[in-house]
């Protein structure tokens, strides 16, 4: 997967490395697949929430989904506007993270920060594939994706 980093800072590699894991264990086409991941501050994602979602409120993690993808491996013939002509590759969309909620909450849950970054680019990835946690067995499903994926990719509290 293509990901277009915007603030990423010392986390991206381990970001990167996360959501590659992510794709290749949801059997998902990576190489022709691209999103942005954009690091924010609290006002920025606090004007995002509220502009989006009508939330006016600081948020950890906002996922803008480009393409409806259900829940199932990605067939990229079947977004043809969405491709990107330049690189060939099929914009899934874009996440956003506030890294100032992303620094309480790791410190809350009393894991890194590196751990909370790579947890909420996994949670943001998710949405952007179809997932959602609106009742609890779509919670539960997401919530085992995330412990697994985040797992697999050595990434622990």
């Amino acid at each position: 997967m293509k990901i277009y980093f915007s603030n990423a800072g010392i986390w991206r590699f381990a970001v990167k490395r996360t959501l590659q894991c992510a794709l290749q264990y949801l059997a998902q086409p990576s190489d022709k697949l691209e999103m942005s991941l954009s690091v924010v501050s609290e006002q920025q994602i606090k004007t995002l929430n509220a502009q989006t979602r009508g939330v006016d409120r600081v948020t950890d993690v906002l996922s803008f989904p480009a393409v409806e993808a259900g829940r199932q491996v990605i067939d990229v013939r079947k977004f043809p506007s969405d491709i990107n002509y330049d690189t060939g590759r099929l914009n899934v969309g874009d996440v956003v993270i506030c890294l100032a909620q992303a620094k309480r909450q790791a410190q809350s849950f009393g894991h890194g920060v590196k751990r909370e970054m790579c947890f909420l680019a996994v949670h943001g990835l998710l949405h952007l594939l179809g997932y959602d946690h609106e009742n609890a067995r779509d919670e539960e499903q997401m919530t085992a994706l995330q412990r697994e994926i985040l797992q697999k990719a050595g990434i622990t509290r």
